[in-house]
């Protein structure tokens, strides 16, 4: 292999001159706060939170410190505490289960499917083992949404999205994050929005939503927000709702207004270089990739690819062969967890019982970024790359075999 990228999987886009502008204009005011506003002054954090509930249809939204802690305030909005048994993918990272632990509630994990989607048929069979499913459409794959309803709705079973790789997507035409109760996103600096860190949680439940608020940190100023629910929402829950302070600040919201606008437009360029790795990749000796049906609009923020049934020794040899020509590949495989390569039974914590049939799965995943600061024909070098590595290994292995 002669070919080397040196482009870095970890350097995002510049922020945008509007959003540093606005950024700037918070720092001067001094007003970082949310509920520190000026008379007459609206703050930016409720204008995002009114921008991004109109964005996803929905009739609430709230804005928090991250994607970890819309989820947890989720759950316990919902009603979920100490003990209680919350259902989750196998197939996710660490904060999914760490906001199921986070409110003392167990999780019960779910198969994975080939194509990285929740298993509805282990789902169907557990059903009945919790009364909320904490659903993460994992590195953007996302199974068909109009099934899981049917299977949770039957079994009474209330849904949470985690929508960390799917904000700007959509199962047959619905936003991802709003088929079940509640939606919850992430504005981590390697999500679709940049913040360094925040999340958002949109939700049609009045009593959700103020739960949710209350739970944030509202100190009673839940009239300052522009998408929570009327005041009288408040009035049975206001005192007897913990504060548990994970509110987003005024800087962030400055950052994040312009990017929200934009992402239809990054969505689009995030399938361009998908598109270019699936082509490149496509017809692999060894290699398959993920279908995605037509009702999925996806984004392509990352790319994944399975080496089933291969041994673990000649995976790692595509890793480091890979490594060497300057294409970071994350395997779901390994030993140990590596960075975001975690799996459900890395968190001892958890208690997991043995899948089996998900482990096959995990453990031929391979996993890259695809930030936009790379170009098309970056994209083609990696698969060029990744593919002479899959090829070199698969070919010697056969001459040994």
């Amino acid at each position: 292999m002669n070919e080397r990228f040196h482009g870095s999987f970890t350097q995002q886009e510049p922020i945008p001159e509007e959003a540093i502008e606005a950024a700037v204009a918070v720092l001067r005011s001094g007003r970082l706060h949310r509920y520190n506003t000026a008379p007459g002054e609206i703050a930016q954090t409720a204008m995002l939170e009114q921008e991004f509930a109109a964005q996803t249809g929905a009739r609430y939204a709230l804005a928090v410190a991250s994607g970890g802690y819309a989820m947890a305030t989720a759950l316990r909005a919902v009603g979920i505490g100490p003990g209680d048994r919350v259902l989750s993918n196998a197939f996710t990272l660490a904060p999914v289960p760490g906001a199921i632990a986070a409110v003392g509630a167990v999780p019960v994990f779910v198969g994975v499917t080939e194509d990285l989607t929740i298993d509805l048929d282990d789902l169907s069979a557990k059903a009945d083992r919790a009364r909320v499913l904490l659903l993460s459409h994992m590195r953007g794959h996302i199974c068909d949404m109009d099934r899981l309803m049917r299977i949770c709705t039957d079994a009474g079973v209330l849904v949470i999205e985690d929508c960390a790789h799917t904000m700007g997507a959509a199962w047959n035409g619905t936003p991802s994050g709003r088929h079940g109760a509640v939606g919850c996103y992430s504005c981590q600096t390697y999500k679709h929005v940049n913040a360094g860190e925040g999340g958002l949680l949109v939700t049609d439940d009045a009593d959700i939503a103020a739960r949710a608020v209350m739970l944030s940190g509202s100190y009673m100023l839940y009239d300052k927000h522009l998408a929570a629910p009327a005041p009288r929402a408040f009035e049975d829950i206001k005192y007897d709702t913990p504060n548990i302070s994970g509110r987003m600040d005024n800087l962030r919201a400055a950052i994040l207004r312009p990017q929200l606008r934009e992402l239809p437009a990054q969505v689009a360029r995030w399938n361009e270089r998908y598109d270019v790795l699936h082509e490149g990749l496509a017809g692999t000796p060894g290699l398959r990739l993920t279908t995605r049906p037509e009702a999925e609009q996806f984004v392509g923020s990352s790319f994944q690819f399975l080496l089933p049934d291969w041994a673990d020794m000649q995976i790692a040899d595509v890793v480091t062969r890979c490594g060497a020509a300057g294409v970071e590949l994350k395997w779901f495989g390994a030993a140990e967890p590596l960075g975001f390569t975690s799996r459900y039974d890395s968190w001892r914590y958890a208690d997991p019982v043995p899948m089996p049939a998900s482990d096959r799965i995990l453990r031929a995943v391979l996993d890259l970024r695809v930030p936009l600061t790379f170009t098309l024909e970056d994209c083609a070098q990696i698969a060029r790359i990744i593919r002479g590595a899959v090829g070199a290994v698969h070919q010697s292995a056969s001459a040994a075999g």
